[in-house]
């Protein structure tokens, strides 16, 4: 196939783009476009970038411990700063956390704990299966006890579906309700959206930031997240060892082999 030719000049142009002299005298007289600068700058400035914001954050998400063993390896000042930070993270939550637990609810309840509470502050109500096979509902449960002791500042209710709606279907168990200034803001109708059976924490957490219940930088999201990636890391490379060990003993038995021929 012919390199393109510009008619004007009835001259061809292998590649408009390439840094040649030739090039630059087309580009002067307007016969080829000006070269578009490249993108390598903009993506290097945005990896340091990126590098710089991971140092800057790396002692969000610890605790007052995690912090005091860092003590060898970061600026004291640094450390300090964080430890006050964490200090008044700490205190604003205890001052905030009037719950502390799940609040077992019944119907005439229902519209003074949850629907007119809700103007303090989010609800968040588990309608639970009356059935005891029903396994997500019983997974909720758990989950809903540790959100509310973790998460005092936020108000958690459960109730019984049948007892809440007259003849609520056992197969929408559970189902979350979630309320805010009167009004439900976000139901989710068993767990086949969140995980399922495998539904953990950081599902709750995502929800409850979804919401707007607590900040994507609350440092109780932050740690689980960031201990959740760590455990990650963790997992992979032991599999990764545990490869590369399998594959040192195929060669050594491979090599045993060899000894028989």
């Amino acid at each position: 196939m012919a390199a393109p030719t510009d008619q004007r000049i009835a001259v061809p142009i292998d590649d408009p783009n390439a840094d040649t002299e030739w090039n630059d005298i087309l580009r002067k007289h307007g016969v080829i476009p000006e070269k578009p600068p490249s993108p390598t700058p903009m993506i290097e400035e945005a990896l340091l970038e990126a590098q710089r914001i991971a140092h800057e954050n790396r002692l969000e998400g610890k605790e007052l411990d995690e912090l005091d063993a860092l003590e060898d390896e970061e600026d004291e000042a640094f450390l300090e700063q964080y430890r006050q930070k964490r200090m008044q993270e700490l205190n604003k939550l205890t001052k905030k956390s009037v719950h502390g637990t799940v609040y077992p609810i019944s119907k005439p309840e229902y519209s003074r704990e949850v629907t007119e509470a809700s103007h303090k502050g989010p609800v968040f109500v588990n309608l639970t299966s009356s059935l005891g096979t029903n396994v997500e509902s019983r997974v909720l449960s758990e989950l809903w006890r540790q959100a509310a002791k973790e998460y005092g500042d936020i108000k958690f209710c459960e109730i019984r579906a049948d007892k809440a709606i007259e003849n609520y279907p056992d197969r929408n168990c559970p189902t979350i309700l979630v309320y805010k200034n009167g009004d439900i803001v976000k139901q989710i109708v068993t767990l086949v959206t969140v995980g399922g059976v495998r539904m953990s924490m950081l599902d709750i957490d995502r929800l409850l930031v979804e919401v707007g219940a607590v900040d994507e930088k609350d440092m109780r999201v932050v740690k689980r997240k960031r201990d959740a990636e760590d455990a990650r890391e963790e997992q992979l490379m032991s599999k990764g060892i545990k490869s590369g060990n399998l594959r040192h003993a195929t060669v050594n038995d491979d090599d045993d082999d060899d000894d028989w021929d």
